[in-house]
């Protein structure tokens, strides 16, 4: 793998970080011992750092290039070492003495904040992995970074492949896992473009050209001046971060869905709206004026693509999360219309495909644009809600089985919270970012979430029972 061109969208979030503002996102990923297959912490970190060593996107860093103007591409770390990346930390024995897991989620999640707080180093591959230790003989956790310029969801779980193993299924897929990082990259084109192929590709260019027009103006009307909204989501940042997680049944949304349509998505978009009212009314604080907006990202990936390749491929769609109704089913049914529409126009146009926008814009626009563009997140949006899907089959490490993987999105200028779900074993898993100080009662949010679940579950139309 030689010199590659960073793509726009890419290049956006390499010059939207800040120290304040740290632009990668990540994933706490908790083991289990199994009896005595438990390796010990050396052969784990060996063990991370040979597979994660084996991914060839892994040994890549940002420098800046001539041409074009403003731009920046990927090139082979030469003086690559996998132990700047691959790190032991083993939790202090009070923070999980005689707690069992749920002390030990309580220490890592804590100590996950902390460390995700930390911009990652300029000038190396831009990743980090961190063995968190506790107890032992008891669980121990991964914590993963990956700047959002070389990942995206989609391309994190494809890097992730690399790094666990995959545990044959009761349906008897068996075999080995994936092969330990065999991302491939894309080819270079080897044709050349006769007349017809010229006008098609200028065709396109056109086109996108107007689509990108049109998502501008769209941008502009969606705006808002007037930034008064719910305190807790826009406070000031003041540059930490703090974890909390939440766990959802899997088989109670989907009863959830099938009772009243749509997708398991618009439900827990839903859970989300009835979670930040719950919250914010046992907080005290006074329900916004107007509903918060969530900026709810869509992968742009063609299926049976490679996840590994061509850069950040998102687009996005607003939401505005129903806080302002009290019940619950309602609240569902708004969730629903709105994506509904949302789908109808499209991830291409509409004032959420700001990343369709990146992909228009020359690199010295994203150079000097960037700080400009992170400022004015605040007028569109007031907080990222994703989901991130994950491999069905089960996954281990080391023979220790994954317990559960929470994703971790970045936080924009002018946000407090981020929100992201996976599906893993069962469970729908809730990664919580949020500035340490805005949101110090983050965890009551994430208990908020599944209060919600419950009480949808409560409403369900009898009919709709199992």
């Amino acid at each position: 793998m030689g010199t590659e061109l960073l793509a726009p969208l890419d290049l956006a979030f390499w010059h939207l970080e800040s120290d304040a503002h740290p632009m990668h996102l990540g994933a706490l990923a908790v083991f289990a011992p199994d009896g005595d297959r438990l390796p010990g912490p050396d052969a784990l970190l060996e063990l991370l750092g040979t597979r994660a060593a084996a991914i060839p996107r892994l040994r890549m860093r940002v420098r800046d290039v001539l041409l074009p103007v403003g731009g920046a591409a990927w090139s082979v770390d030469k003086d690559f070492d996998v132990h700047r990346h691959v790190k032991r930390v083993r939790l202090p024995e009070a923070a999980t003495a005689g707690e069992g897991e749920a002390g030990f989620m309580a220490a890592a999640t804590l100590l996950a904040g902390e460390l995700m707080e930390q911009p990652l180093r300029r000038g190396l591959p831009p990743w980090q992995m961190y063995l968190i230790e506790g107890a032992p003989d008891g669980p121990f956790a991964v914590l993963v970074k990956l700047h959002h310029a070389l990942a995206d969801g989609m391309r994190a779980v494809a890097i992730g492949a690399g790094i666990f193993d995959e545990i044959a299924s009761a349906a008897g897929r068996g075999g080995p896992g994936p092969a330990p990082g065999r991302v491939r990259p894309v080819p270079p084109r080897s044709w050349m473009p006769g007349p017809r192929q010229v006008a098609g590709l200028a065709l396109g260019r056109i086109e996108d050209l107007g689509r990108a027009f049109g998502v501008g103006a769209s941008l502009v009307r969606a705006s808002r001046l007037d930034l008064r909204g719910a305190p807790a989501l826009s406070a000031s940042s003041s540059g930490t971060r703090r974890l909390a997680t939440a766990d959802l049944d899997l088989e109670a949304v989907r009863r959830i869905r099938r009772a009243a349509g749509g997708t398991g998505n618009d439900v827990l978009l839903a859970v989300v709206a009835g979670a930040l009212r719950r919250w914010m009314l046992e907080r005290g604080e006074p329900l916004p004026g107007s509903d918060p907006r969530a900026l709810v990202p869509v992968s742009r990936r063609r299926p049976g693509g490679t996840a590994a390749a061509h850069g950040n491929r998102l687009s996005a769609y607003l939401l505005g999360l129903p806080v302002s109704e009290p019940d619950p089913w309602e609240r569902l049914r708004a969730v629903r219309g709105a994506m509904d529409r949302n789908k109808s126009a499209g991830p291409l146009r509409g004032a959420g495909a700001v990343a369709v926008l990146a992909d228009q814009l020359p690199s010295l626009a994203h150079r000097f644009g960037a700080p400009l563009a992170g400022n004015a997140a605040r007028m569109l949006f007031d907080v990222l809600v994703t989901s991130v899907p994950l491999p069905r089959s089960a996954l281990s490490l080391g023979g220790c089985p994954l317990r559960a993987l929470y994703p971790m999105a970045p936080l924009a200028r002018g946000q407090s919270l981020a929100v992201a779900l996976t599906t893993y074993g069962g469970t729908v898993q809730i990664g919580l970012v949020a500035d340490g100080k805005a949101l110090p009662d983050l965890e009551r949010l994430g208990r908020c979430a599944e209060e919600e679940v419950a009480e949808l579950l409560t409403l369900l139309p009898v009919s709709a029972a199992p």
